[in-house]
């Protein structure tokens, strides 16, 4: 019997939103590698909306099977096959792309993963290169919502490492790797999407 694919009731109904945002960060860009595809699903989508776009999936081993089944059933031809990719690793970003793309994975990890992510990532990208992460975030150590406060105790309920991370962390986590914010969209449920560029030398000379 064929195994059925793997699917995401948050990413239904979430893609069409992450999807204006994308269409305007990306309009230039021609590789991205997207980190922590999970199901498959937003990659498919994504790329069948972005055909200018070479769709780079990944995430770690156990998740390639899923991934694979909706490329193979999607037949676009700017999908390509997922890379096993852990943010653990510290020589992860070692090939460039135009953008690194993420969703709902900052939350889900361990912090220090998530720092070592966000620190790491510029290494993948070029001068101008975008950094893309959709997800709940805090500002200033609040929840912007209740419904924010009671999804990180359920997190901490499912892994005590999972919590929703603070934006001030995360940004220094980027300036650090040669990042600075660009864009901070508010998105449907309480989300966001964050956009970090990496400096151009000349805007470094300038800072």
């Amino acid at each position: 019997m064929k195994e059925q694919k793997p699917f995401s009731q948050a990413c239904e109904n979430n893609k069409a939103a992450i999807l204006e945002v994308l269409q305007s960060e990306l309009a230039v860009c021609k590789r991205v590698l997207e980190v922590g595809s999970g199901t498959g699903q937003h990659a498919v989508y994504f790329a069948r909306h972005l055909p200018h776009l070479s769709w780079q999936t990944s995430d770690q081993a156990q998740y390639h099977a899923g991934i694979q089944q909706w490329l193979v059933e999607s037949k676009l031809g700017n999908m390509l096959p997922p890379l096993q990719l852990d943010v653990r690793d510290y020589a992860w970003g070692e090939d460039i792309y135009d953008a690194v793309f993420t969703a709902n994975s900052l939350h889900i990890m361990a912090l220090e993963s998530a720092q070592n992510f966000v620190s790491q990532v510029g290494r993948a990208l070029p001068e101008n290169g975008c950094f893309l992460a959709y997800g709940p975030f805090n500002y200033n150590g609040k929840y912007t919502s209740d419904s924010n406060a009671r999804f990180d105790r359920w997190l901490e309920q499912q892994h005590p490492q999972s919590a929703i991370r603070d934006f001030e962390v995360l940004d220094q986590c980027a300036r650090s790797g040669g990042l600075i914010l660009s864009a901070d969209y508010a998105m449907p449920a309480n989300n966001r999407i964050l956009v970090w560029r990496k400096r151009s030398s000349d805007t470094e000379a300038n800072i």
